[in-house]
């Protein structure tokens, strides 16, 4: 699903997940988000779960963090999520940074896959959870570029795949091939661009 070789640092994506993060209210925690199921302190759980379990992943420290679905229970945060996130978003970066994640195998959401994979799961995570953070918070959202390549290249391989099921991705939303490469990657991951 990726160039065989290809890493990035996902610290641009971090940084900007973050800020998004910071931005969010307290009143803002229990409004929808383009994710039916998942109000925004939802979103912001899956963020710090994800980043949690891509972190051990990286590092190969496979063990609870690595092992559960993401499935198995619908993400929350705890008081200490403010300070907790942007940690653990930093932790990822540099987790990623070392060219050996990018290799071998490894595991996360109890899926075993080769750490370039994952490394591109990962990114995708972020890039596009970023989209629902700020697209349920009114902020505006700029991912770092080398990041929304990765994720759309991804997606655009699992749409290819047919690999759509009901797991993390619902159905493909067409979008205009002319549309920018952010609306195309949403699109891809079974999101309405335009929603609101």
């Amino acid at each position: 699903m990726t160039d065989t070789g290809t890493t990035l640092d996902l610290g641009p994506q971090t940084q900007v997940i973050a800020r998004l993060a910071e931005g969010v209210t307290d009143e803002q925690l229990e409004d929808r988000t383009p994710c039916p199921e998942y109000r925004v302190r939802h979103i912001l759980g899956h963020l710090l779960g994800l980043s949690i379990a891509f972190r051990d992943a990286a590092r190969k420290d496979l063990g609870p963090t690595t092992d559960t679905s993401p499935e198995a229970a619908v993400p929350d945060i705890g008081p200490g999520w403010r300070e907790e996130l942007p940690k653990v978003l930093d932790e990822l970066a540099e987790a990623w940074r070392d060219p050996a994640a990018w290799t071998g195998m490894t595991r996360a959401g109890a899926v075993d896959l080769p750490g370039e994979v994952a490394g591109a799961v990962a990114v995708d995570e972020l890039v596009v959870h970023g989209w629902d953070l700020a697209r349920a918070t009114g902020q505006s959202y700029a991912p770092d570029p080398a990041a929304l390549r990765m994720a759309h290249d991804f997606l655009a391989a699992a749409a290819a795949e047919g690999d759509r099921g009901e797991g993390i991705f619902g159905p493909v939303v067409p979008v205009p091939s002319g549309a920018p490469l952010l609306d195309r990657a949403i699109g891809l991951s079974g999101r309405d661009p335009h929603w609101a």
